[in-house]
């Protein structure tokens, strides 16, 4: 596989590409492939299960294994400061005294912030000179200091404690297109309270936990499915938080849930795949959306309003109207036909 712009600069600064290597979220897994070819002994990690997907099977762990401590680390530098605090808190305390890290992105995607983030774990940080518009951060010594991360936030707007990773979503605060869901879904999901189970709800993309948390709050059997490890581990501390359960897993999509196993579908979709526009998961996700449904099931959906979603979900799913609309943001509600 050819080495993308970022990739083919992070390998270059790196040199000599030997001992124990650990990449880290490695999109399309080039950089594994490199490293392996190089004849370094090289385990990946990745937050999101689909890049997960593309690592050799062999490189893939879940953990670091006890005792393996990585010489040089290939990084993909996530986007959002949070996110690179979070990484390096993880890193610094498991990496080798002598260790350096290579952590490299598109320089319209970096910030002197990041730097900050790195140099609050590692005492040597600097940056390479440009290069197809790609750039890397340097990193080594490590001085390991107490995470901040994950961090907690009482949202009294909607009565949560929510507590996320700093490499999911908005974090731990109310993001507007999740703030409006919210408000619009509270005219139909109940307040909380000690009656039965209303029906089966499922949170796709759960983040931090936001949605299952307040739909668990008020006694639907909820669901939560996000891509990543780190929405995964938020959204069960957040339910923990708020003393409700929800049953977490890690899946693409709507991939594993059981034929009209749903009664309420929810979601605040992404419309990037890393730093790249993409709304393909939103498409394929509202194509299986309607099979997943028990018949009279509804779909809720907030989402950026010149996202071209109304026609696939009256195709795919059904009934479709428009329940709340701001500057933003749409609110759209789905119904499966009850036969």
């Amino acid at each position: 596989m050819p080495l993308d712009p970022v990739a083919a600069l992070m390998l270059d600064e790196a040199g000599a590409v030997e001992g124990r290597v650990l990449v880290v979220d490695d999109a399309g897994g080039a950089l594994t492939r490199a490293a392996a070819d190089a004849g370094a002994e090289v385990l990946t990690w990745c937050d999101d299960l689909r890049q997960m997907s593309e690592v050799p099977p062999e490189h893939r762990i879940l953990a670091l294994p006890r005792g393996w401590v990585p010489d040089l680390v290939l990084w993909r530098l996530p986007r959002a400061v949070s996110a690179v605090e979070h990484y390096a808190e993880h890193l610094a305390p498991r990496v080798a005294p002598g260790a350096r890290i290579i952590a490299g992105g598109r320089i319209k995607h970096m910030t002197p912030a990041q730097n900050t983030a790195l140099a609050r774990q590692f005492t040597e940080v600097s940056a390479s000179l440009g290069r197809q518009k790609s750039r890397v951060l340097r990193a080594s010594a490590p001085r390991p200091r107490p995470p901040r991360w994950p961090q907690r936030r009482y949202l009294r707007e909607i009565g949560l404690t929510v507590i996320a990773h700093g490499s999911v979503f908005a974090t731990n605060r109310l993001d507007d297109g999740t703030r409006l869901l919210v408000r619009t879904l509270a005219r139909v999901a109940g307040e909380p309270d000690a009656a039965a189970s209303r029906g089966v709800a499922l949170d796709l993309g759960s983040g931090s936990g936001i949605l299952a948390a307040w739909l668990a709050q008020r006694n639907w059997a909820t669901q939560a499915i996000d891509v990543t490890a780190s929405a995964v581990a938020s959204t069960r501390l957040t339910a923990r938080a708020n003393g409700v359960q929800v049953a977490t897993r890690r899946g693409d999509g709507l991939t594993g849930v059981a034929a009209e196993s749903v009664d309420l579908l929810v979601s605040n979709p992404p419309f990037h795949v890393g730093g790249a526009k993409d709304s393909t998961p939103t498409l394929r996700m509202i194509e299986q959306a309607g099979p997943v449904l028990r018949p009279g099931g509804e779909l809720w959906l907030v989402f950026n309003a010149h996202l071209p979603y109304l026609p696939l979900l009256r195709k795919h799913v059904g009934i479709t109207t428009i329940e709340a609309q701001d500057r933003h943001y749409l609110v759209t509600r789905s119904l499966k036909d009850p036969g």
